[in-house]
Order: structure tokens, then sequence, then C-alpha cells
């Protein structure tokens, strides 16, 4: 599906990553956001119309970057960009269900982890890219050896989110009601990921 952005902004190949994957589709980087440095480059895309389930279309720049400075506060809620040989190509988010609103619409637990996900616009083409992006960041996520289970909650009128799940190895749950949208929750637990076929 997606990869590459325009090569311009920051010089991403000097931040240090959290993880990195080398594939031979491509190397994986995902590296911290940081909301000053990256502000053009999220605004741009939380702006545009197929990123309207991010619920940010109206947001001035200003608005997005006091969100992103608010995120890079917390010791709960993370944001990082995934680069694909050095070019962003997706906004990675993950939190502590326990310290997030959802934990208001289903029964939260310590072992779990939640994650947001926004893909770039796409440029070139790479086959089974957003699967194989998905796996690398699960893989990041499960390297924590306390966190047992992955929750997402897309808006459930995100018709293609919620295939792309149905199409993974996730497990949709009910739907829950959160403060800015009806959401589709779906799971994904440590052992699925580990005997899911891979991409």
């Amino acid at each position: 599906m997606n990869t590459t952005t325009a090569a311009t902004g920051p010089d991403f190949g000097l931040r240090e990553a959290v993880h990195s994957e080398v594939h031979a589709w491509g190397a994986v980087r995902i590296v911290p956001l940081r909301p000053e440095e990256d502000i053009e480059l999220v605004h741009g895309w939380v702006r545009e119309e197929r990123a309207r389930f991010w619920g940010m279309l109206d947001h001035s720049r200003e608005q997005v970057l006091e969100i992103y400075q608010f995120l890079d506060s917390l010791d709960t809620h993370h944001a990082f960009l995934a680069l694909l040989d050095e070019q962003p190509v997706a906004l990675f988010q993950t939190y502590e269900p326990l310290h997030d609103p959802v934990s208001e619409a289903y029964p939260a637990r310590a072992e779990d982890a939640g994650m947001h996900l926004l893909l770039a616009p796409p440029t070139q083409p790479v086959p089974h890219f957003t699967p194989r992006l998905v796996s690398v960041l699960l893989r990041y996520m499960f390297a924590d050896p306390a966190i047992d289970r992955v929750i997402v909650e897309p808006d459930a009128r995100n018709d293609k989110a919620i295939r792309r799940l149905r199409t993974t190895c996730f497990e949709l749950g009910p739907k829950i009601q959160l403060a800015e949208k009806e959401a589709q929750l779906a799971f994904l637990t440590r052992d699925r990921f580990e005997n899911a076929p891979t991409v």
C-alpha cells in the first residue's frame, strides 16, 4: 500500500530509535515524535480528508502542537514516527488504557497496551505495506514483557480500518461509546500474535 513522503523537514537519521528492523522491503525505525520539530509534517497529515477519523481536520497548527506537547508530557501516552528507509510513513501512538478515558468503556487491565496509527499519504507502493508495518509496531509493543494484550478502538464508521482488523489477527470486541466517537474495540493477545502467519 503506502510508503514514503517527501524528504523534507527534520533529519530523522540523527534521531535514536526505540525499535528498528531491517527487511527485504525496507528498513523500519520507530523514533519518538518531537512535537516542535515535527509539527509541520504532522499537521499536514491530520488535516487531510483521508485522516478525518483522526479528529483534527479543523485543527490549527497551534492546536495540533499543543495536543502533542501535552502527550509528550505524559508518562502513560507516547507518540512516535515510523520511518521506512528514513522517510516518515506513519504517526504511531501508544497508551496505557488504565490511564485513558477508554478504561471507562471496557474492563481495562494493567497488562493492556493501546495503540493508534495514522498512515502517511502514500507515494511509492510497497506490497503488503500496512500489515508489514503493523507487525513491526506490534513486535515493538510486545517487546515489553509486561504487556500481554494490545487494544485498538477505531471510529466505528471507519470501515477501512475495521476491514483491516478483520483481515489481521485482531479479534473484534464490542462497540463502545467514547466522548468523541462510537468506537469499535478490538483485541490482540500476545499468544495470538506470536502464532499468527507472517506477512
